[in-house]
């Protein structure tokens, strides 16, 4: 009898394990989503049926739930606890992302010191430094503590031993990438290896009660690297942010089962190691006896944070054909559009030739619209030469059409600006309820905002003062 003919049902294929794509034969590289060493064999699905099983807990009413085994323990540092929700659940599983020199390693490194207690062990697990590379950044930053525990281990199942002798209450490890299992093929880093490691650390986190802290590195354009599952699979996603020149971090919540993900811990980065602002509106403000040409001040909210922050303008005349439009901490398209509505709303025609630099102070960044009316009334203070009045913010989006339009929280960003010391503020139409001792004037559009600027002393304008000659 001939052999029965393979039918292509019963041919082997082949799948990629991260978007799904089917080929007949294998690729080293995905060709829908460039992924490489993810396409994988399958054979045609047999045919299953599960038998119901033993249950290892039985089925209760949600309201007879024991809820404080899920209470909160908290990091010793305030800001951080802020951004988690009150502290760190028992077997809660915590990514932490940012860019490298960030200061990740410093700020864990500190949480894990003052969160270790006799009760609650810590172990600081690195794969990236030596242990006594390690120590000499805990003596600059003085988190020694009996009961952190150091390891350097870059085998999970190496790591997996450690959490047997230590029995922490809180694991860290720096980072997810740099650990690899000896049963996966493949470099540490890569997709099977994360998705390896992160599950057995996340099994082993639920099964003993275990809050861990994970250090994940990120791609070119800031997104967390490794797979995307890995995101789904952890409790929190946070991610660190902030310039390396500027003192100022940012620990901002992107996931949170525990708690809301509108929070930002505010950080300074310093030689001492860091510390938490509790009130980080200082770092964007610069103190002057009197008011200088190009600068205005608004609140912006970081989270659920109003912070009082300063943009600063500068125009000089332009000695080349195209002028140089140069922007820090604020977005160039959103700076554009600032002076396309001042020239064509606001009648300013001295903006066009000229050199245009724009920047925020202390290294913040403002991409909210909340920002626009500081924005244009500091561009159109420059171009005049002409400070805006003392003790001032400005607080409102802008429009093509030159309206002010309103935003939300301006409640809490005048109560952030009159608890600083600020008197006037100009803000878009209905703030609401205003602070005591306040004066809020509404504007409703670009020409209701520059009337603001002393006409006595403005300077004329170049190509002004050319038409009257």
């Amino acid at each position: 009898m001939a052999a029965r003919t393979k039918t292509a049902k019963d041919r082997p294929s082949f799948r990629c394990t991260e978007c799904g794509w089917q080929t007949a034969k294998w690729l080293g590289r995905c060709p829908e989503c460039q992924a490489w060493g993810t396409v994988e064999e399958y054979g045609a699905p047999a045919v299953r049926t599960t038998a119901p099983g033993r249950v290892t807990t039985s089925a209760v009413p949600i309201g007879e739930v024991d809820g404080r085994q899920a209470t909160a323990r908290t990091t010793g540092v305030p800001e951080l606890d802020r951004v988690l929700g009150g502290g760190l659940v028992p077997g809660a599983v915590v990514l932490l992302a940012g860019e490298p020199g960030v200061g990740k390693s410093t700020l864990l490194l500190d949480v894990a010191a003052k969160s270790a207690s006799e009760e609650h062990r810590t172990l600081y697990v690195t794969g990236e430094e030596s242990a006594s590379q390690v120590r000499l950044r805990a003596d600059r930053i003085g988190a020694i503590d009996d009961h952190l525990y150091l390891a350097a281990e870059t085998d999970l199942s190496a790591v997996l031993g450690h959490l047997d002798a230590v029995k922490p209450s809180l694991l860290i490890l720096d980072s997810v990438q740099t650990v690899a299992s000896p049963e996966i093929d493949g470099a540490p880093g890569g997709m099977a290896q994360v998705r390896e490691v992160a599950g057995a650390l996340i099994r082993a986190s639920k099964d003993r009660g275990m809050s861990t802290l994970l250090v994940g590195h990120v791609t070119k354009d800031g997104a967390i690297a490794g797979p995307r599952l890995l995101e789904h699979l952890v409790d929190v996603v946070l991610h660190f942010e902030g310039d390396r020149h500027a003192r100022l971090r940012l620990v901002r919540g992107v996931k949170n089962r525990y708690g809301t993900t509108d929070e930002v811990g505010c950080f300074e980065l310093h030689d001492e190691g860091i510390t938490g602002l509790a009130d980080p509106s200082g770092l964007f403000l610069t103190r002057r006896a009197e008011p200088v040409p190009g600068t205005c001040l608004t609140v912006t909210l970081e989270g659920r944070r109003p912070l009082v922050a300063e943009v600063q303008a500068l125009t000089v005349d332009s000695q080349i054909p195209s002028p140089r439009r140069t922007t820090s901490g604020l977005e160039t398209s959103r700076v554009s559009m600032m002076l396309a509505v001042l020239e064509q709303r606001g009648r300013i025609t001295a903006l066009g030739k000229r050199d245009i630099y724009s920047a925020t102070v202390g290294g913040v960044k403002l991409s909210e619209p909340a920002a626009d009316l500081a924005i244009a009334l500091a561009l159109a203070s420059a171009a005049s030469d002409t400070p805006l009045p003392k003790n001032l913010v400005a607080i409102g989006e802008v429009g093509l059409a030159g309206e002010v339009r309103r935003v939300t929280g301006v409640q809490r960003r005048l109560a952030e600006a009159h608890r600083l010391g600020f008197t006037h503020a100009l803000v878009p139409g209905d703030p609401g309820k205003i602070p005591a001792g306040m004066k809020v004037l509404e504007v409703a559009d670009m020409g209701d905002a520059l009337r603001v600027l002393p006409r006595s002393r403005r300077r004329e304008a170049p190509q002004e003062a050319e038409q009257r000659r």
